[in-house]
């Protein structure tokens, strides 16, 4: 049985048609109706299967197509066969093309025709329509709140948590590409005259604030400890709670302190540190009380173990019991969900094997189908990976550092060794044919068999953070038996240390810390670098605070690499539109080694020759790019609701 209905979605707007719904008990039929009937809403397990769907309408990032993107900052570009897709149309200013129908698909996850809420397919599913149908359920759900007799406090205070958590969600995630949008928190009528007005941005944060608040207040840490949870013991990792509840408040306080919410869209990066203090200390409250659960033990939360008996093929060590790589992928492990210790919010991601089309086939060489399927590979800009610094703790421009440009890939940060594909990588294990033992490591110097522009690295390196280098049709961790699954989390605990340091770094530098946490912000980005053996943020930088904060961002860069969060850091910086942000780049060098060399050394020993750095394209942007255009046919819906300036 199917219908299909038309729901009136609003912030200001907008008549979107959903189709082909399957029929649940709770859903067949208007949402009004429901309303009337009071059944959805009776009890705590009809309420809970009325908010499921909204659990099941958060995208997938990487997995909202066959092949997609969600690195759209300076971070990542990819082959030329891969233009099409929206990292490259935010490379010509093309950014129209987030929305679906100005491009064919774009990859992009922020907009998609058809979508559909109660489907398991991952396709099915993006931003922008799930957000204010989203919304519009977690309004009903609210209204009917006196409905819900037959619960105990203990539901009815998990059910209000969920919604309130899930309005707020929704309108932050859509702001932060697309700038304030009225925050709608009644059921909007189709019949009424839209009148709702853009705010502000903190207006909107403000509000938002309010249900991050309460949902803090209402949901438990872990569910497992609840009557209800207890049901299902063991299975309520992805349930919202007190911990994502307070992530997303600081989150939201810290965006809109950020440079872009305070001072608007401008060039010449003259407010780039210049942070509105007040929202700047409410964020580093928010994560102080959550990392303060955090180290006391109270929460199932912890950081990921970065302990490697084997950095290049993500082998940990006997003696480790999480694993930073399980993060973003699992392998082996009975297609069990990423995320380890460290992931605090994520989807659902029930279509495991679909990583296996094509996300993991994107990363690594095409050549001679080493790495098969589409011909699409996603590439680290070699200024990008210029801010994984040196073992020691410093940039690698800093006189200090120890870096040598005739052994570029020697005392790096450990992540680099996690997290890049570089030059002589033993890319291959297992066995293969004769014929196709050149591939066997990475030929990444200039000129070399893994350089070309189409099936090769266009910058001289690839990435393996996200998805294995085994990965590839000899060794086949794609294949079946593999049971590779790969999800990225949209927060994680490294992000809250993050998160908590630039707060605190914009009102009281190196040492600011809040009133409810025993560390300061140096120690936060310190407690990241002991996690993997890195040396501690320099004196030379703690004395200065935009020294400091340049190596907050620079820690962010790293720790948070290709996760998707770059585009809309360089945006609230006001740094998109600043060199040398707007560049990507290559490495250009010669080899000194011979082929024997790499076969018995370890690559990051070898040494090189005319090391240079290339610019593959300059983004020419300006104030306009710091938000996304919205919509044309919401924008003339009435005269309130009006375009983001520029476009």
């Amino acid at each position: 049985m199917k219908k299909t209905y038309k729901i009136y979605l609003m912030t200001a707007l907008l008549f979107f048609v959903f189709g082909n719904y399957s029929c649940l008990s709770y859903l067949d039929r208007e949402p009004e109706s429901i309303v009337a009937e009071g059944e959805a809403f009776k009890n705590f397990t009809n309420f809970q299967g009325f908010i499921e769907e909204i659990y099941n309408c958060i995208p997938d990032k990487q997995k909202h197509y066959w092949t997609t993107s969600w690195n759209w900052g300076d971070d990542e570009i990819m082959n030329t066969e891969g233009d099409w897709h929206m990292v490259h149309q935010i490379d010509i200013g093309n950014f129209w093309g987030w929305q679906a129908g100005r491009l064919a698909q774009a990859g992009c996850w922020l907009d998609k025709p058809n979508t559909n809420p109660t489907s398991n397919d991952k396709f099915d599913h993006a931003l922008w329509p799930h957000a204010w149908y989203s919304i519009r359920k977690a309004n009903i759900g609210l209204e009917n709140l006196d409905k819900l007799i037959e619960a105990t406090q203990e539901e009815k205070d998990l059910i209000a948590g969920q919604l309130y958590f899930f309005r707020a969600w929704w309108h932050f995630e859509l702001m932060q590409f697309l700038g304030a949008l009225p925050y709608v928190d009644v059921v909007l009528s189709s019949t009424d005259k839209l009148t709702l007005p853009r705010p502000s941005y903190q207006e909107a944060a403000d509000k938002a604030a309010m249900d991050f608040e309460k949902a803090a207040q209402l949901l438990p840490i872990d569910w497992d400890n609840t009557t209800v949870g207890r049901n299902t013991v063991g299975k309520n990792q992805l349930r919202i709670n007190k911990i994502m509840a307070l992530g997303y408040l600081g989150k939201n306080y810290l965006w809109a302190a950020s440079p872009l919410m305070k001072n608007g869209p401008q060039t010449g990066g003259a407010n780039a540190y210049n942070y509105d203090t007040e929202y700047a200390k409410k964020a580093a409250e928010a994560f102080g009380q959550l990392l303060s659960l955090v180290e006391s033990g109270q929460t199932q939360y912890a950081l990921a173990e970065y302990k490697y008996k084997d950095i290049y093929n993500h082998v940990r060590s006997t003696d480790a019991v999480s694993c930073f790589s399980d993060i973003f992928y699992t392998t082996g492990q009975n297609w069990l969900m990423p995320g380890s210790t460290e992931a605090i919010f994520r989807g659902s991601s029930t279509d495991f094997n679909g990583s296996n089309w094509n996300t993991t086939k994107t990363f690594g060489p095409k050549v001679n189908g080493l790495v098969e399927h589409d011909n699409q590979i996603h590439h680290p800009t070699a200024n990008y990976v210029e801010f994984y610094g040196m073992e020691n703790g410093m940039p690698l421009n800093d006189p200090n550092s120890g870096y040598d440009p005739n052994q570029p890939f020697k005392g790096r940060d450990p992540r680099f060794y996690h997290d890049i594909v570089f030059d002589g990588f033993k890319y291959v294990n297992s066995t293969m044919p004769a014929s196709e033992e050149f591939l066997r490591h990475t030929s990444l110097y200039t000129g070399g068999i893994m350089r070309s522009d189409q099936n090769g690295s266009r910058t001289g390196y690839f990435i393996q953070k996200l998805v294995p280098h085994t990965a590839n049709k000899y060794d086949g961790a794609y294949n079946w038996g593999g049971s590779l699954h790969v999800y990225l989390p949209y927060m994680r605990l490294g992000d809250i240390y993050l998160m908590y340091a630039e707060a605190c770094a914009a009102f009281g530098g190196a040492k600011g810390k809040s009133s409810n946490f025993g560390k300061d912000a140096e120690a936060a980005i310190n407690t990241l670098r002991d996690r993997v053996g890195a040396g501690h943020v320099s004196a030379t930088y703690t004395s200065d605070n935009k020294k400091f904060m340049d190596e907050v961002r620079r820690e962010r860069a790293v720790e948070l690499s290709f996760e998707g969060f770059r585009f809309n850091d360089l945006q609230r910086w006001l740094l998109l539109t600043e060199y040398p942000y707007n560049v990507k780049t290559s490495h250009e060098f010669d080899r000194v080694e011979d082929d024997n060399f790499y076969r018995e050394n370890d690559p990051r020993e070898a040494r090189v020759t005319n090391l240079r750095e290339k610019v593959i394209l300059t983004r020419q942007f300006d104030s306009k790019h710091y938000w996304f255009p919205l919509k044309v046919s919401d924008t003339s819906l009435y005269p309130e609701f009006g375009q983001n300036p520029g476009w």
